[in-house]
């Protein structure tokens, strides 16, 4: 929970007092849902979560009509101090500890067909190049200019395009070298795959 913790804490705290609905529509206009994993039905739980740990404080509740009553959050002293431990924490990381599903299954590539590895190398690509030209339409039409986001909106978009575009080339590289019979394993690798698979050769 740490990044959402840090990700909580922050809207609250520039945004108090404010409510649970207002983190999590505050989060999405962000779209940290994409880049920072916080998944919107988890906002409301972290929420309370934190107010247990004593990092916010409810500070009032507020009711329009016949809808349900919405509480108002603070940061407290302590939740501020968490704040900062995480905002340095993860500023000073080179993503260590960041998790890729992707890497995850790449390790197993002698598993897929190299036609299948490079049809899912090259539909990568695609993605992460329609990616780019929704964040550069979001910069293009002014969404991310300076006197309606904070520039480090613009930057983060520009950090995000710049990483997707050395992506795109590497799978682009890689399916290339896949299509043209690059080995997946090692010789001494293959001959211990081999053997515990009762002699089937991998792909090579």
């Amino acid at each position: 929970m740490s990044i959402t913790r840090m990700m909580i804490l922050g809207v609250v705290r520039i945004l108090q007092p404010v409510h649970g609905y207002d983190v999590r529509r505050e989060l999405l206009s962000w779209n940290a849902d994409k880049w920072a994993n916080i998944q919107p039905g988890s906002v409301y739980h972290a929420l309370k979560k934190l107010v247990d740990e004593g990092a916010l404080r409810e500070v009032g509740t507020s009711q329009v009509g016949s809808r349900p009553a919405r509480v108002s959050y603070e940061v407290t002293e302590k939740g501020y101090e968490q704040f900062r431990d995480l905002l340095s924490q993860y500023l000073w990381s080179a993503g260590e500890s960041h998790v890729d599903p992707f890497m995850a299954a790449f390790s197993f590539l002698f598993e897929v067909p190299r036609q299948e590895t490079v049809a899912v190398l090259r539909n990568r690509a695609t993605q992460l190049r329609a990616a780019n030209e929704g964040m550069r339409a979001a910069i293009v039409s002014g969404w991310a200019a300076p006197d309606i986001k904070p520039a480090n909106v613009r930057w983060m978009l520009e950090l995000n395009m710049a990483r997707n575009e050395g992506e795109i080339a590497w799978c682009e590289r890689i399916a290339k070298e896949i299509e043209d019979g690059a080995p997946y394993l090692t010789e001494e690798l293959a001959a211990r795959w081999a053997l515990a698979r009762g002699g089937e050769i991998p792909q090579l």
